[in-house]
């Protein structure tokens, strides 16, 4: 197969992309770097206009775990041409299975494969990335983005900035974590560690693909964000909030001032990465009475008028069948995001 590249060449997978410049933030060689830093092992494989950066997970008794994340990267229709070169790394690598997550909304992948996974791969049990995401159109003027907004959201950004609240980008990744941390605690969900947000910082802002913003009321840090862009999209990874000074709506104003930054460098679209997976209606329908896993952060992002989407599926292509099962049983439905 020609064209094919390992990860020995990052300069080559730098230019591929440069061709392809709305390929996903997840496939780029600074997310493989990030990655490569703790704990993964990254190759890539190149076949005319298509292209694909796999991840490497070391499992016990010398087998890994190999991952597409958001790719591969090109038209569908050559993406076949990748799978045998694909295979052979894989096995090189003693990968029990490759697990793809494309970088497709559920819709686009029905039309192509008809609900199944393509030949060659069996539909996942369980996926990495969440499935649901709300994405907000920011190719429109200022006014028309907040009038597509919740009255309530529209009312605390401004009540934010009315107050002092004030938002600026920093380089303070230990404040970051110190926030992250709280709500962590507060919400119940993990963090990444210090080191890992003090690299994928810089990895990507060199580049102008990712900013830290703080929020702060009187010089006292109140929450912070970090968002990701690449091409005309954008993706709210990381993000959090001191227990101090609540009212003031900070999280709002940061959000609104993320969007801004994203749209000044040309995205359009603002992905909030991450709802409950659920149809529009019980959201909706649900979203004040539960509680726990992703329906409080679907409580704050529903108020800044995105629009409902739904990946398609997680694919797995097995080649050790035994190792698999033993794999599934002994991990379950757990799973780690980005």
């Amino acid at each position: 197969m020609a064209n094919n590249l390992k990860a020995s060449h990052p300069e080559a997978w730098v230019a591929f992309l440069a061709r392809h410049p709305d390929a996903h933030i997840l496939q780029t060689s600074a997310w493989g770097a990030l990655k490569a830093d703790f704990g993964w092992q990254v190759e890539h494989v190149i076949a005319g206009d298509c292209g694909a950066q796999i991840l490497f997970r070391k499992l016990p008794l010398g087998f890994t775990l190999a991952y597409i994340p958001k790719g591969p990267v090109g038209d569908t229709d050559c993406w076949d041409s990748l799978w045998d070169a694909v295979d052979a790394r894989c096995r090189q690598r003693r990968a029990i299975f490759l697990k793809v997550e494309p970088d497709l909304w559920e819709r686009e992948a029905d039309s192509l494969w008809g609900g199944q996974p393509p030949s060659g791969f069996r539909l996942s049990p369980h996926g990495i990335q969440p499935r649901r995401t709300l994405v907000v159109d920011i190719s429109l003027p200022e006014d028309e983005i907040l009038a597509r907004m919740k009255q309530k959201t529209r009312y605390n950004i401004r009540l934010a900035a009315r107050k002092g609240v004030t938002v600026a980008q920093s380089g303070d990744v230990e404040t970051f974590h110190a926030l992250m941390q709280v709500t962590s605690a507060r919400d119940a969900f993990g963090v990444h560690t210090l080191a890992y947000y003090r690299r994928a910082l810089e990895q990507f802002t060199p580049r102008g693909e990712a900013v830290l913003l703080l929020a702060a009321f009187d010089g006292q840090p109140l929450a912070g964000l970090m968002v990701f862009a690449r091409g005309t999209r954008a993706w709210y990874f990381y993000g959090a909030s001191s227990n101090e000074h609540r009212r003031l709506m900070p999280a709002y104003l940061l959000q609104w001032e993320a969007m801004r930054w994203a749209k000044a460098r040309g995205c359009r679209g603002y992905d909030l990465w991450g709802v409950p997976d659920e149809d529009e209606a019980a959201l909706e329908a649900n979203f004040m009475a539960q509680q726990g896993g992703l329906w409080g952060v679907y409580r704050f992002k529903r108020g800044f008028g995105g629009r409902l989407y739904r990946s398609a599926p997680a694919w797995d292509r097995v080649y050790i069948p035994w190792a698999y099962r033993f794999y599934l049983w002994k991990v379950g439905g757990r799973a780690a995001g980005q």
